[in-house]
């Protein structure tokens, strides 16, 4: 199975990761990992280390000749923006931030607990998961995103189909399929700018091309959608996460929330709705994984909320770091990475196998088994 270890600080000198377990012989394209940091990187409304960074990382190890050898994978990124030691010290807690549990927790400073809590972290997963995707993609199997809702402004279409998302977002500065709810929420974002605010918003990530049967209901550690679940809930400031009809559930009959079962010779069991998301008891079927998160506002504001100096224990209004007005569309794309290693990791539990021709094996005796 992978692992992965990040290490690092927002402003530090390096940023470090090792990813363990991705099989011998897997082409890897550097400049697709890089390109999917630079999508990070986009998204009307971000702040201004967008242009200090370049975002791109270097692979240490566990490449040889372009093709991965079975070691661990060495990741590193070099801070441009380096200056963690001569940064002020800061003593006013920023609500929704991790600064004053965290600097409570430790008995330290804010200054290392907003440095590490910081999603500068994500750059590292954005690398794993464009590690993992490669592999995924040798499968057939595709992920792709979109902003549907932003600030309460949301698009016109609410079913779309994954080649319509690829599609319609294409030219899209927000990660949204549609122009004109764009030009609204461009609008909302320029005027929480001016207003010293910020926004939030909801996204959707799908999975297209997965065989049925990742995952296991033998466990509840090994539901799949659990640690899907799991690991988008803890990308930075998402507060919620659904599947398919996602809280619409709760409000339906049965009748329509639940995906009939056909079979044809030439194609095996399918549905022709996909209501729960692609999972049923944790375990994939066969249809589009379908995920819905929200992303609550960055708690960096101009307009400082209420907080306490923590020297003097006066009320004062809040500190404030450079930040984002809006990060919904890099949310977006750092939790289609997060969402590339989870389906890369159970993948790989699934059918195992030290290099990719040992797993090509795996696999496609497997697809012959559950078609017949």
């Amino acid at each position: 199975m992978l692992n992965f270890m990040t290490s690092g600080e927002s402003h530090g000198h390096y940023l470090i990761a090792i990813l363990e377990g991705m099989p011998s012989g897997l082409a890897i394209d550097l400049k697709a990992v890089n390109h999917e940091l630079a999508r990070r990187q986009e998204g009307y409304g971000r702040g201004g280390r967008m242009k200090i960074e370049t975002d791109q990382v270097e692979l240490a190890s566990g490449i040889y000749k372009g093709k991965t050898t079975g070691a661990p994978i060495g990741i590193l990124s070099i801070n441009k923006d380096f200056k963690i030691e001569s940064m002020p010290e800061l003593d006013r807690p920023r609500p929704g931030h991790a600064d004053l549990v965290g600097s409570l927790k430790y008995h330290e400073g804010i200054r290392p607990i907003l440095e590490r809590a910081s999603a500068r972290e994500t750059l590292l997963r954005v690398a794993i998961g464009g590690i993992t995707r490669q592999l995924l993609n040798e499968f057939g199997i595709m992920i792709t995103s979109h902003v549907f809702e932003l600030g309460g402004i949301n698009i016109e279409k609410s079913e779309l189909s994954f080649e319509d998302i690829e599609k319609n977002k294409k030219d899209s500065q927000l990660n949204c399929t549609s122009t004109t709810a764009e030009k609204k929420m461009i609008a909302l974002i320029d005027q929480a700018q001016k207003d010293g605010d910020t926004l939030g918003g909801r996204f959707e990530v799908r999975v297209k091309g997965l065989p049925m049967g990742l995952g296991s209901h033998v466990t509840w550690h090994q539901k799949l959608d659990g640690r899907i679940a799991r690991a988008i809930i803890s990308a930075q400031a998402v507060k919620e996460i659904g599947f398919g009809l996602s809280e619409a559930h709760g409000s339906l009959p049965g009748s329509q929330c639940h995906d009939e079962i056909f079979y044809e010779k030439s194609r095996g069991y399918f549905r022709k709705t996909n209501r729960s998301g692609g999972f049923e008891g944790g375990m994939t079927t066969g249809e589009e994984i379908v995920i819905r998160a929200t992303m609550k506002p960055i708690s960096t504001l101009r307009k400082a909320l209420q907080s306490v100096n923590m020297k003097t224990k006066e009320a004062e209004k809040a500190s404030f770091e450079r930040s984002d007005t809006c990060a919904v569309p890099a949310c977006s794309v750092i939790c289609e990475s997060i969402v590339a290693y989870e389906v890369a990791n159970a993948f790989l539990e699934k059918f195992g196998g030290d290099s990719m021709a040992e797993l090509r094996r795996n696999v496609d005796g497997y697809l012959k088994q559950i078609k017949s």
